[in-house]
This record gives structure tokens, C-alpha cells and sequence, in this order.
């Protein structure tokens, strides 16, 4: 009788899931903030969150043996097998009055294979696990509160050959995916379906399905962009999904052109709107950063794809409010790192998965300034016939700042969505 216990131990299992303009999931990118470890899964995969407080879970077992952690069971155990030969095997489990409360067969390899089990109501049960010539068993003590159906799920990576299952009928997933996982981290799911990307955080504490919305955000030149769905605040009614990039379009979504100027005193002549690339370098700065829009154009209300629109000065507090206050969202929307911002990038995690990028501001006389040091963003809230609101975060700092620019100023966009 093989008795292992890790109670401290947990697997947390993450499948994916699509709505709005796809149920498909054909891939999902991987992220956690924490460790910068980042994977690429089948949208059919299913991610397996190791997390650990420091008990051995027993990855390498030896030959002939078993291990179910955790034991006491009160939602769901890994039973690990290491058989001494290969070979289809039935696993059961069996309660104290000898009934079998589940079974399943399956082809073990010379590996540790890997079963999840769940709905085992409270009591104490044997494991027990008979090949061609070899048996093991152990004991399970569960402690879950409700009943359900007994399920013994295959999820390592290992093929299910010739497997059928009794009593609670499960569906081997096709794939599952290994990160190593410490609870409390911040995971970016990057969830894509043809041309749809839909951005979402999360700290998972228990198995779940994470589905991504799937929205179409394409500009008047065909550009599309990730979507992120910003979490409900706390007293908030707002539950906007925001662009997940910078603007970029040469064209309003009504397909007429916005005119670009690179004069500096055309520039800074304008009553009307009017776009540019920072340094007048498309090349070099539309696919990270985008494009500078003067106010006048953002008041065209025509700017942003169909169906978003430029945030109000509001909806960029409530944003900041969402994420923590002015003193700490700075850090949240930057993306981390120094690959496009200057040394130090203060704070910046990206735990929002805004990702904002610093693609600098062209002043009211034209002069370009603040690539890699700066993001500036437009609100669609006038201060006055001359002036308006807009956000900035910066390289040195981990606050966002909201202040006002003269509307000839060229800003970066970022587009909202209800």
C-alpha cells in the first residue's frame, strides 16, 4: 500500500475559449509578468499551472510506483504512475464498501503518466491501478463537501491509446502544456483567431476557462489590433475593451484620406486635422508606434475603426482608477523592459497588458521629441477652443500624468470600445 501525501502542493488546469465574432481559439501566447517566461499553445491545448511551496511533487518517480498529491483531496489530486512495463492498465477507485466509484483504461507508457481526478465526494477511498502482470494501490482521502461524478482524466502529454472511461465519461484533452506557475502571478493570455487578437490578464487560483472576446478593431486602412478587456473596478459601472496598440491608420474608417504634413511650419499653422510619423520616418516608427494625430482630427469622430472611439478625459481616470490610481498605473500600462523604452523604464510591469509604448510628440512648431522617453494620448475632452486633455507616462517614472496640450500638438491614439 503506497501512501503519498503533498498536500501543498497544486496543478490549476486552463483551457481557452472563444465568443463574439469566433468560438475558435487557433492559438493562445502565454506570458507570466513575473518570471518572463512566455509559451505558444494550440488554442485545444490545455496549459497546466505547476505552482509549489516547496513539497516534492514527485516529477521523477521510480519504476513501480504511484503518487497523488494533494492528499487530502478537496476539489481535485494528480495521480502520478510510473509502471514497471508499459502496456494498457485499469484504474480505479474504489470506496471503503468495495464499490467502484470510477474506472478508466488506458495505454501507460515507460514514463510517469499523469491523471487528474475530480468529483469524488467526502470519504476514503483506494486507488488501485492492474496491468497484464503488476498491480499498486493506494489510498485517497477526499474531502470534498458536495458529491459529483466520480472523472479520472488523462492530462500528461503522453497519447490516450484505446482508452475508455466508465462512469463519468471524460474528454482527453489533445495536448497539455507545462508552466511553471507561483500563486499570485499575473499571466498575459493572448488569445488569436484569424484576424482577431483579444488580450486578457489574470491571477488564476483554480482550474478555469479563460475566453477571450473576440472584437473586430480595423482601421480605415486595414490595420488590425489586439483588443484588451479591462477588468471592472470596484464600484465601476465602465467595463471598456481598449486597443491594444497605437493607432496607425492613414485613412478616417469612412476611407477618405487624413492628411499627412512634415513641414514644421505647415504644422504649426494647423486649424484642421492632420497626421505624421515621429521623425517623418514612417518606416522606422509606424509598426511599433504609430502615427501623431493633432487634436482636430481626433474631433472628427471618425478617426478610430468603426464602432470605437477616442477615450474621454473620464474614461482615462477611470482606466487609472481600475488599475490602482495616477501613483501606481503608470507601470501597469508600460511595457516592461528596455526594448523600446530608455533605461530605467521605471515600474513598469504591464500587468494590464496595455503594453503602452513611448512614440514621443510632435510640439505645436513642428519639432519632434520624446521617442523612447514618452507615450502621450490624446482624450477626446477639450479644455477650452485652444487647449485639451491628454495622458502621458515616461521612462523615469511610474506614474500616468494627465495634463493639456495646445490641439495642434501631435499625440499618440489609443481607441475604446463598449
Amino acid at each position: 500500500m503506497l501512501f503519498a501525501l503533498a498536500a501543498n502542493a497544486q496543478n490549476y488546469l486552463i483551457s481557452f475559449a472563444g465568443t463574439g465574432e469566433s468560438t475558435t481559439v487557433s492559438s493562445v501566447k502565454v506570458e507570466n509578468l513575473a518570471t518572463g517566461e512566455t509559451l505558444i499553445l494550440s488554442g485545444t491545448d490545455i496549459l497546466r499551472l505547476g505552482t509549489s511551496t516547496g513539497i516534492n511533487t514527485f516529477d521523477v518517480l521510480p519504476p513501480h510506483s504511484m503518487n497523488i498529491y494533494p492528499n487530502p483531496m478537496t476539489d481535485h489530486s494528480s495521480l502520478q504512475i510510473s509502471p514497471p512495463d508499459e502496456g494498457m492498465a485499469t484504474i480505479s477507485i474504489i470506496d471503503i464498501s468495495g464499490k467502484i466509484k470510477g474506472q478508466i483504461e488506458s495505454y501507460l507508457d515507460n514514463s510517469v503518466n499523469e491523471f487528474r481526478l475530480s468529483g469524488i465526494s467526502a470519504g476514503l477511498y483506494l486507488v488501485n491501478i492492474r496491468g497484464k502482470s503488476w498491480q499498486l494501490t493506494g489510498r485517497l482521502l477526499a474531502k470534498n463537501r458536495s458529491a459529483g461524478n466520480t472523472g479520472i482524466e488523462r492530462i500528461s502529454n503522453n497519447h490516450l491509446q484505446g482508452s475508455t472511461v466508465k462512469d463519468n465519461e471524460s474528454k482527453n484533452a489533445e495536448a497539455t502544456v507545462d508552466m511553471f506557475y507561483t500563486s499570485g502571478q499575473t499571466l498575459k493570455f493572448t488569445g488569436t483567431s484569424g484576424n482577431f487578437t483579444t488580450i486578457i490578464t489574470d491571477i488564476p487560483a483554480s482550474d478555469k476557462t479563460i475566453t477571450f472576446n473576440f472584437v473586430d478593431c480595423t482601421d480605415g486602412d486595414g490595420n488590425d489590433y489586439p483588443v484588451i478587456v479591462t477588468p471592472k473596478g470596484e464600484g465601476k459601472s465602465e467595463n471598456l475593451m481598449w486597443m491594444g496598440g497605437n493607432l496607425r491608420t492613414t485613412r478616417y474608417n469612412d476611407g477618405n484620406d487624413i492628411p499627412v504634413i512634415t513641414n514644421n511650419i505647415d504644422w504649426s499653422n494647423l486649424v484642421t486635422p492632420a497626421f505624421c510619423w515621429l521623425n517623418n520616418n514612417e518606416s522606422a516608427n509606424k509598426p511599433v508606434y504609430g502615427a501623431l494625430y493633432n487634436w482636430y482630427t481626433v474631433n472628427t469622430g471618425k478617426l478610430c475603426p468603426a464602432g470605437w472611439r477616442v477615450p474621454t478625459d473620464e474614461e482615462w481616470t477611470s482606466l487609472t482608477d481600475i488599475l490602482g490610481g495616477e501613483k501606481v498605473a503608470g507601470g501597469k500600462i508600460k511595457e516592461a523592459g528596455t526594448m523600446h523604452w530608455d533605461a530605467p523604464n521605471t515600474d513598469a510591469t504591464n500587468v494590464s497588458g496595455f503594453t503602452a509604448l513611448p512614440g514621443g510628440y510632435r510640439m505645436a512648431n513642428g519639432i519632434f521629441t520624446g521617442l523612447r522617453e514618452y507615450g502621450k494620448w490624446w482624450s477626446s475632452s477639450p479644455v477650452n477652443d485652444q487647449e485639451a486633455w491628454f495622458r502621458y507616462v515616461g521612462y523615469s517614472f511610474g506614474n500616468v500624468r494627465r495634463s493639456i496640450f495646445d490641439k495642434n500638438f501631435g499625440c499618440s491614439v489609443r481607441c475604446v470600445k463598449d
